[in-house]
């Protein structure tokens, strides 16, 4: 009997890898397509035998050298070695669509005066900076973050990197995006998860002063 995805997502899932057990939005599901090739199943919605690997680049390339997903997939199964580059790709575009989304309904604001008023009222629940932001910038609206944590005695709102202004404006339809403020709602909210989902992948720390662009 074919196990669907849905069973997935109501109990923890054990990494192929560290044999621990984790809750679903920890783990990358994998499936092997009919071509016999190893794809992310993000959504954990394609139908078939599953085998799952613990959210994070390292834990991938290393399912990737020990060979785990034919064995755990029970088959003879294609595994490229930019496996691990292509989950990363498929999250970027994830939190791309779901910026998008959130612009759409208007829980995003870009620009750097905007996005630092948004800060120091508390609209805000996370901060975007793309990759190629002048380190000024960033400091900025760094101590806008610092301030309202002390102001308030609360932790930082969480600040990300997901990718450069280009591919961030390209996301909304409008020019190139610096800067920009996720703000509260169901939308925010939405993003801010696959935000933190791309960049617990990558293994860049959301809290603090934003990682510097690489």
């Amino acid at each position: 009997m074919t196990r669907m995805a849905d069973e997935d997502e109501m109990n923890p899932r054990m990494c192929v890898v560290s044999r621990q057990s984790f809750e679903p939005d920890q783990l990358i599901r994998f499936v092997a397509a009919p071509d016999g090739s190893v794809v992310p199943d993000l959504k954990r919605k394609l139908p078939g035998r599953g085998v799952h690997v613990e959210a994070r680049r390292e834990v991938v390339e290393l399912a990737v050298k020990r060979r785990l997903f034919g064995r755990g997939l029970k088959r003879e199964v294609q595994v490229g070695a930019d496996l691990p580059d292509v989950v990363d790709s498929v999250l970027e575009r994830s939190a791309l669509g779901f910026f998008s989304l959130a612009r759409k309904a208007g829980a995003v604001v870009t620009g750097a005066s905007r996005v630092d008023a948004a800060v120091r009222s508390g609209a805000a629940i996370a901060v975007l900076h793309a990759r190629d932001a002048a380190p000024d910038g960033v400091r900025k609206i760094d101590a806008a973050r610092f301030a309202v944590a002390a102001m308030e005695e609360t932790e930082q709102i969480p600040a990300y990197r997901p990718t450069g202004s280009g591919e961030l404006g390209l996301a909304i339809g409008g020019d190139n995006v610096i800067h920009a403020a996720v703000l509260a709602g169901e939308a925010g909210a939405a993003l801010v998860k696959r935000l933190e989902a791309l960049a617990g992948y990558r293994g860049e720390s959301t809290v603090g002063r934003a990682s510097p662009a690489t």
